[in-house]
């Protein structure tokens, strides 16, 4: 018998500064048994960073050809295109061809290994960024992880702050790659 996903409610207010964005987010997402609690907090790291009305959640990590997050506009075409991990690279120039900007949150010990094993390969994608969360930063998420979250985030000056009202964790990703326009 197959496994069925856990559903997660959370109540997200961003005010982000250095986009003059400021929302309230009701968002339900659903975490697959083989996805953990940091790596979802991570998810909800990468709609904070990027948070529009527009932005969704795709359908996980058991649909493929579906970014953890997109952004359509109005016709069905992919405006943003998010992922959470290390995608092959394959799967980013797929990504980069189908969307119009591609962003890779990276996250975990291994993400400065195989950044180093594909950045020479990504160079020519010029609507292509990459930013990478400190180690530290998933756990300390995922300590937040709750069936049901109320969460502000806060971002100014390239930071983010995330707190349950109990507890705030500081996040500061570290921009590997930037889009060129």
């Amino acid at each position: 018998m197959a496994l069925k996903a856990t559903i997660y409610k959370a109540e997200i207010a961003v005010a982000d500064m250095d986009r003059n964005y400021y929302g309230d987010h009701n968002l339900t997402l659903a975490r697959h048994p083989s996805e953990t609690d940091e790596r979802m907090m991570v998810r909800i790291l990468a709609f904070a960073l990027y948070a529009d009305p527009a932005l969704a959640f795709g359908k996980g990590l058991c649909v493929e050809d579906e970014p953890d997050l997109w952004q359509k506009d109005l016709t069905g075409l992919v405006e943003r295109w998010i992922d959470v991990g290390q995608p092959d690279e394959k799967w980013i120039r797929k990504a980069c061809g189908r969307a119009r900007e591609v962003v890779v949150l990276s996250y975990g010990r291994a993400a400065d290994v195989w950044w180093n094993g594909i950045r020479d390969k990504l160079t020519r994608l010029t609507n292509l960024t990459v930013l990478n969360v400190p180690s530290d930063i998933p756990p300390a998420l995922a300590a937040l992880t709750a069936r049901s979250m109320r969460l502000q985030c806060t971002l100014q000056d390239g930071q983010v702050w995330i707190t349950d009202g109990s507890a705030t964790v500081a996040v500061e990703p570290e921009r590997l790659m930037s889009a060129r326009s």
